[in-house]
């Protein structure tokens, strides 16, 4: 008996081989809760496919920001709906994008690290020294995008493809729930607002960070039925996280400098004196974002359903 062929999904045309319709379904506001998360699964998975190649050839960093993406809204869009949906298959898929997330992810940060360092303006000197502290960024890259391909390459990989292409949710909810939905993200986020205190620690932000990620992507599922209330809380919301990526990103780029230089077994003065330059840098826009979250939440309060 002859073994199932498995399809390598590698071109954007390939979206007809998992079965999805040429174009996006177009769901009317008052549809089903159902046909609202079907046709948000279905514009997240077009996004996975058509960036894949690009992705597998690394050459534009926004093709691997624009899969990440689109994986974490469809785990976070699943993660909001599922006191809607009937069965456990949502659970299952949710893990699985989570385990491609894990993978894309320090690929990711490092682009978004080198692209920081790569505008550093620093004398000749220092900055032949951060070309080589670069340069060991690179290698740890390489490795990961290893990983990644291998991610493709895999079964689990392309059953979850399928297996999202063929996902019919079950859901005795009408739209009119989604708006609570939107309501219990935010209220989330803004009791751990209260929490955090006056001068909260760098990973609390970051929780509010991925609290607010959570509010928008479901607030984006909810998008087709409420409309311009919506888009402006998702607008604001994505200010609010904006903000806190960047403070995220000044932590991230100043721990992995003193990381980068404790590494090296000979590290000269020019080398030294940059990566001074480079955590002060950081320090700075870490402050900077930090004294500007609160007013970035006021926005987002401001805009609530």
């Amino acid at each position: 008996m002859s073994r199932p062929r498995v399809v390598s999904i590698r071109r954007s045309r390939d979206i007809g081989v998992l079965g999805l319709p040429p174009s996006p379904p177009e769901v009317a506001p008052d549809a089903p809760v159902a046909e609202h998360v079907r046709a948000a699964i279905d514009r997240r998975l077009r996004v996975i496919v058509e960036r894949e190649p690009g992705v597998r050839r690394g050459k534009d960093p926004e093709d691997l920001h624009k899969m990440r993406v689109a994986v974490r809204r469809l785990r976070a869009m699943l993660r909001a709906a599922r006191p809607l949906l009937e069965g456990s298959e949502h659970k299952e898929l949710r893990d699985d994008l989570k385990m491609v997330g894990h993978v894309l992810g320090p690929v990711r940060d490092m682009d978004v690290l080198l692209a920081h360092l790569d505008q550093q303006e620093l004398p000749r000197a220092e900055r032949l020294a951060l070309e080589a502290l670069m340069g060991d960024i690179e290698a740890e890259r390489t490795s990961a995008r290893r990983r990644i391909v291998a991610l493709f390459d895999s079964k689990r990989y392309h059953k979850l493809l399928r297996r999202l292409a063929a996902f019919r949710p079950s859901s005795t909810s009408d739209s009119s729930v989604l708006i609570p939905l939107v309501d219990k993200q935010f209220s989330k986020l803004a009791s751990a607002v209260e929490d955090a205190g006056d001068d909260p620690e760098d990973d609390v932000l970051h929780a509010l960070r991925i609290k607010g990620k959570r509010l928008r992507y479901t607030a984006e599922l909810a998008k087709p039925v409420a409309g311009k209330p919506v888009r402006t809380l998702i607008k604001a919301t994505k200010a609010f996280q904006d903000v806190l990526g960047d403070h995220q990103d000044a932590c991230v780029a100043e721990d992995r400098i003193r990381e980068l230089l404790a590494a090296r077994e000979r590290v000269d003065i020019d080398m030294a004196f940059a990566a001074g330059r480079l955590v002060e840098r950081e320090h700075f826009r870490r402050a900077e974002k930090r004294a500007e979250w609160r007013a970035a939440w006021a926005e987002v309060q401001a805009r609530a359903l």
